[in-house]
């Protein structure tokens, strides 16, 4: 997982950054998620057939819910909703390390009832950025998963594959949540 996201590092900044580095505090994003505990309205629409020249998306209305666990190190978001396709339960288990100062996604959809391979990553600027290989098909390929609060009740989540070493992106997921009054 390490060769995904190598953030930079002082000898590869150039010497005013690694100064300036070195005498940075590395940031505590254990409360990344606070903004998101609560209940959500959500949108999601997914690509029919990633990574095969579809256009072809499927679109649900659902509720997703968000519990803050160990006082915000980590979180539990369940999701619900309902399209064409049928009915779609999922789970992410967030876990946040305080060592490597990342978040793991850990996703379990009910239909298969495992968790699948973590992506993992942090938060910069508000904006949460999630890597990890995955088997796809029979080949390996990259997947990135991005959280972008757009103001304080709305958040868009965008999952996007890569079977070209990270080189092109093809977004299959996007899910925008609302916060339920």
């Amino acid at each position: 997982m390490g060769l995904l996201y190598l953030p930079a590092t002082p000898a590869c900044a150039g010497p005013a950054k690694a100064a300036k580095a070195g005498a940075e505090t590395p940031r505590d994003g254990q409360h990344d998620f606070d903004f998101e505990i609560g209940t959500w309205r959500t949108h999601l629409k997914r690509l029919a057939h990633p990574l095969s020249g579809s256009k072809e998306w499927v679109e649900y209305e659902g509720v997703t819910t968000v519990r803050k666990v160990w006082n915000g190190r980590a979180n539990l978001v369940e999701l619900t909703a309902d399209g064409p396709d049928g009915h779609f339960e999922g789970l992410n288990l967030r876990l946040y390390n305080p060592r490597s100062r990342q978040w793991s996604l850990n996703f379990a959809n009910s239909s298969g009832g495992t968790l699948g391979q973590p992506t993992i990553g942090r938060f910069v600027d508000g904006r949460g950025e999630f890597y990890d290989q995955e088997d796809f098909d029979g080949r390996a390929i990259f997947v990135r998963f991005v959280i972008t609060p757009l103001d304080a009740d709305t958040i868009r989540f965008e999952q996007a594959f890569s079977d070209d070493g990270g080189k092109t992106w093809e977004i299959n997921w996007v899910a925008t949540d609302t916060r339920m009054k």
